[in-house]
């Protein structure tokens, strides 16, 4: 029956995406048959993703693969407005994407499996990150980036999963002693944790911070706090935790302010981009006109001029959105991204035990936490970090590591309803 299910959603998405890629169409007669074969074969991706599933993880969840495929599709369609070049990449991406994640999917078989390498994926993120600080190449602002021969690859995104495969086993394996109020400390007059338990995790996450501040990747950063800090919380239900980890996340931001050069201009382009407009603000300020310029409908696909936003493949996609789609067409792309979060957090609840809970937990997280991140720097309400919205922007490892989350998602899914295996 969820196959059927999914099948009838899955249709109702591509109908949606095929729709979009004819209005593009309409405006730009000549790129019809380059737009039809690319529209054809994202569709049999996605197809055959779901005749998969149906063989590979049966029991997965009937909605994830149809928003992830609305979403991934209007991202396509956006990027072949703006640069076909980088479309027809994009869609190999997601291709490879699809079947490395299905494919690893299907051999894995159960969630529970993941947790015997919960050490081997902390270490790992680590040594990843830290390659990046020795060897890789700056853009951006930023040294997140390793080349392997012609190939870009951008650790901090694998890193983010890694970083989760680590705490939903270390935490599911601590749990219980974490959630214990700790030592009483009269001078303080609180409880403080139990060290010796909490400080593994701790550790790994103080040297990733330290690493990707070294790297002055602030997004990364401020994504894999956000993963730590609600994983622990899941797992303990204390808000202890919490508190703390928001006292030092404020003191150390004041302390990247003082000292990191990247931060105190991130700050100032965030506050005043009009004061650097033909230099560094140039982007910001452009994307806001866009958003401008998109006003309630929308230019109309095809009818704008996104293409004057620098970084808009990556960045800012969702300014480039906006600006021919208009406030209706942004609210009704949001809402399918918070259908995926929120659909995510509703299989972490129903998981067949806490290293599922923990598991989905954390991959919603890193969802929710980009998606808030971009949407909140291209609307200016916080600073611009870099990070790109998950399943629209550009990007060949983002690409690949969504498709990877979402078939970590159907894993967690596909044990509803089934005993715990032990790991």
């Amino acid at each position: 029956m969820n196959r059927r299910e999914e099948r009838a959603f899955l249709a109702g998405a591509i109908g949606l995406v095929g729709a979009a890629a004819a209005l593009l169409a309409a405006t730009r007669p000549g790129d019809g048959p380059a737009l039809l074969a690319f529209f054809l074969l994202y569709a049999a991706c996605f197809l055959a993703a779901h005749w998969a599933i149906g063989r590979l993880l049966p029991g997965a969840d009937e909605l994830l693969l149809p928003l992830v495929c609305l979403l991934v599709g209007l991202g396509l369609v956006t990027l072949f407005r703006l640069r076909p070049a980088t479309a027809w990449r994009q869609l190999a991406w997601t291709a490879l994407g699809l079947a490395a994640a299905l494919g690893g999917a299907g051999w894995v078989r159960t969630h529970q499996r993941l947790a015997r390498y919960r050490y081997l994926a902390g270490v790992t993120g680590l040594l990843l990150v830290a390659a990046t600080l020795l060897f890789g190449q700056t853009a951006g602002g930023a040294r997140a980036w390793l080349v392997l021969g012609p190939f870009h690859f951008e650790p901090s995104e694998v890193g983010k999963v890694l970083l989760v495969l680590f705490l939903a086993g270390y935490l599911d394996e601590t749990k219980e002693v974490l959630s214990v109020p700790g030592v009483p400390s009269p001078r303080l007059g609180i409880r403080l944790p139990n060290f010796r338990y909490l400080g593994p995790v701790t550790l790994l996450w103080a040297v990733s911070m330290v690493l990707l501040v070294g790297q002055n990747d602030l997004g990364a950063a401020l994504l894999f706090f956000g993963i730590f800090l609600v994983m622990l919380y899941v797992a303990t239900g204390r808000r202890t935790y919490v508190g703390m980890g928001l006292l030092l996340a404020a003191l150390g931001g004041l302390a990247a302010y003082r000292w990191v050069p990247h931060v105190r201009l991130r700050i100032a382009l965030w506050l005043d981009p009009w004061a650097d407009l033909h230099g560094r603000g140039y982007q910001m300020v452009t994307a806001l006109f866009s958003l401008a310029a998109g006003g309630l409908w929308g230019t109309g696909i095809g009818l704008g001029h996104p293409a004057l936003i620098p970084a808009v493949t990556t960045d800012f996609a969702l300014a480039a959105w906006a600006e021919e789609w208009g406030l209706v067409g942004t609210a009704a792309l949001v809402t399918a991204f918070l259908a995926l979060v929120a659909r995510g957090a509703q299989l972490a609840v129903s998981a067949p035990d806490d290293y599922g809970l923990l598991l989905g937990a954390g991959l919603t997280t890193i969802l929710a936490v980009q998606g808030a991140t971009i949407l909140g720097g291209v609307t200016r309400v916080i600073p611009l970090t870099g990070v790109t919205m998950p399943f629209f922007s550009y990007g060949g490892t983002a690409a690949v590591t969504d498709l990877l989350i979402m078939a970590l998602l159907g894993l967690v899914s596909a044990g509803r309803g089934k005993g715990h295996e032990p790991a």
